[in-house]
């Protein structure tokens, strides 16, 4: 069960996913999603999606908040909510959910649709064979 701060703080986050959902460039396919990013600091980054006549351009919501929050400095984040139209609350793509992963594992996901309902997920479960990169020690080769 969660506390009422945490609903609050779930209430909040959507909300400033609206916000910037309302900033999305979405002429193609018409599908305008927000996101909303919370750091551990307590600091909300948003994003709208972008898309791009050359569709492998567009950048998701989620990814575009993601970069913000990085290029400010940001590395670990606690919350990420995600705001878009449909009958069901959209969860992230993939890609998403991996560029994610690289910095948050334990990420918690507040998914909503236009008309108030919610899902919530962690990014593991989202995501449970993530990818991550592990340096492997190699035999050192010698060339002759």
């Amino acid at each position: 069960m969660r506390d009422n701060k945490s609903l609050v703080g779930d209430k909040k986050l959507i909300s400033e996913a609206e916000k910037a959902r309302k900033n999305a460039y979405a002429p193609y396919s018409k599908f305008s999603v927000g996101a909303a990013l919370l750091s551990r600091n307590g600091k909300v980054y948003t994003g709208a999606n972008l898309e791009n006549s050359s569709f492998g351009q567009t950048v998701c919501a989620e990814r575009l908040a993601l970069y913000k929050a990085v290029s400010d400095g940001e590395k670990d984040f606690k919350k990420i909510a995600i705001v878009a139209p449909g009958a069901e609350p959209v969860t992230p793509c993939g890609i998403c959910r991996q560029a994610l992963f690289e910095f948050s594992p334990e990420l918690e996901i507040v998914c909503a649709n236009l008309k108030g309902k919610v899902k919530k997920y962690t990014l593991k479960q989202l995501l449970p064979h993530s990818f991550k990169y592990e340096k492997r020690k190699t035999k050192k080769r010698s060339f002759r």
